[in-house]
């Protein structure tokens, strides 16, 4: 049979969390279990087993509250397993010993070793108008998938002052701090609509931000 889909040939990669191609991931589960994002399971070979995880009590009920995250799943046993998300683009990083934090919806998998939690970026008043906005901090040593619609920008934020939109803020890392920034004129146009005009998300410290090209769906801010 002649074919043009040896160039879709799998991977030979022998990295736990590999890319398949800018849009699907590839686990090796011979080193390691991992969590990943439910209903991200495309297709696996060998023998794999998939579980709720509920993170316990004390992240369930922040997860509740604040609507960050998404449900996650356990993976564990022998063989491969591909991951993907309507077919945003996969980003691969490796933590030894660091701290990152992750838009809940950004996360795509991560190693079960590393440790996770949901966490408020402060912002005073801005924030009481916010709402809040919450997301995930992972740390320790393992790998972490992201998930980006469209190819990212990676910014320095030691270079200059640097603000982003909600919902186009991926990931930062652990040397960095944040705030809210709010402009009471795009707030009050907005009419009740929490927009990247009217609320954004300062950055300062020693590090980067990933920010991809799409503020996404309007969220309603949690109450």
């Amino acid at each position: 049979m002649r074919t043009e889909l040896g160039a879709f040939q799998e991977t030979t990669s022998t990295d736990a969390f590999a890319s398949q191609n800018p849009y699907l991931l590839k686990v090796r589960l011979d080193q390691g279990s991992i969590q990943a994002k439910s209903g991200s399971m495309v297709a696996y070979q060998g023998d794999v087993t998939f579980e709720h995880v509920s993170g316990g009590v004390g992240k369930f009920i922040k997860k509740a509250m604040t609507g960050e995250g998404q449900r996650l799943m356990s993976i564990t046993g022998s063989g491969e397993v591909f991951l993907a998300d309507t077919g945003k683009n996969v980003h691969v990083l490796y933590l030894e010993n660091e701290t990152i934090t992750v838009n809940g919806s950004a996360l795509l998998a991560l190693d079960a070793d590393l440790e996770w939690d949901v966490q408020r970026v402060k912002g005073g008043a801005a924030g009481m108008m916010a709402g809040g906005l919450f997301n995930t901090t992972i740390k320790g040593t393992g790998y972490v998938a992201l998930l980006t619609d469209g190819p990212p920008v990676l910014l320095d934020v030691a270079s200059a002052p640097t603000f982003a939109d909600a919902q186009a803020a991926v990931a930062w890392s652990g040397g960095v701090t944040t705030t809210l920034k709010t402009d009471i004129k795009a707030f009050k146009a907005a009419t009740g609509r929490a927009s990247g005009e009217s609320f954004q998300i300062a950055f300062a410290g020693t590090g980067w931000v990933i920010v991809q090209p799409s503020e996404g769906p309007v969220i309603p801010a949690a109450r």
